[in-house]
């Protein structure tokens, strides 16, 4: 699968060139070489060099990439250059987890609020993100930006939640939710499938 010619394998490692990128920033490096950033990354130096050249290369015979401009590059490339807002639908122990998550602020993922079914938890607040009951998502939207929502719910209730969010206008969703999404095809989906990453590992173990 491509998307704007661009392979889904390509678009899934620059979240990695990003954050070794980060780390040479915070060692005090630079530059460096594609086959330098090879052996830290553990791929091969072409891989790099025909990722990046999608995107224009950033490099330069003989010298290499200067760390800090390939840096904010990438930022720019995985639109990280800006601000996303964030709603979590679901306040159960994922959604709280992901609302305590301090490294989205960090990377410009703001978390404006969470939304549960619990009567409980409406009027509380998590780190200081409030809490609202699901019969305010639709007025919270219309009042407030909400770019991406974030699906922290059983399958039961995904799909309906989802098409709500949808009908609002929210063109992003990223599912926690173990469901597959049935949506127009200008909303944006990123499936997080946790019980698969871990089934993947346990067949690696297998293989060793």
């Amino acid at each position: 699968m491509e998307e704007n010619g661009i392979s889904k394998a390509i678009i899934s490692r620059l979240p990695r060139y990003y954050r070794y990128l980060g780390e040479l920033k915070e060692e005090g490096v630079e530059r460096i070489s594609s086959k330098e950033l090879s052996i830290r990354m553990h791929v091969t130096a072409s891989q790099i060099r025909h990722d990046l050249n999608h995107f224009g290369g950033f490099g330069q015979q003989g010298y290499g990439y200067n760390v800090e401009n390939l840096y904010r590059e990438i930022a720019k490339i995985l639109g990280l250059n800006r601000k996303h807002h964030l709603i979590i639908i679901g306040a159960g122990n994922l959604g709280q987890a992901l609302a305590n998550y301090g490294n989205f602020e960090s990377k410009g993922f703001l978390v404006e609020g969470l939304f549960d079914q619990n009567t409980e938890l409406k009027g509380t607040n998590k780190k200081g993100i409030p809490i609202y009951g699901m019969e305010e998502l639709e007025p919270f939207i219309r009042k407030n930006r909400v770019d991406i929502a974030v699906l922290a719910i059983p399958k039961s209730a995904a799909v309906v939640v989802a098409k709500r969010l949808t009908e609002c206008g929210v063109r992003a969703i990223w599912n926690f939710a173990h469901t597959d999404l049935d949506l127009p095809k200008d909303v944006v989906v990123e499936n997080v499938h946790l019980s698969e990453s871990l089934m993947q590992l346990s067949y690696r173990m297998k293989k060793r």
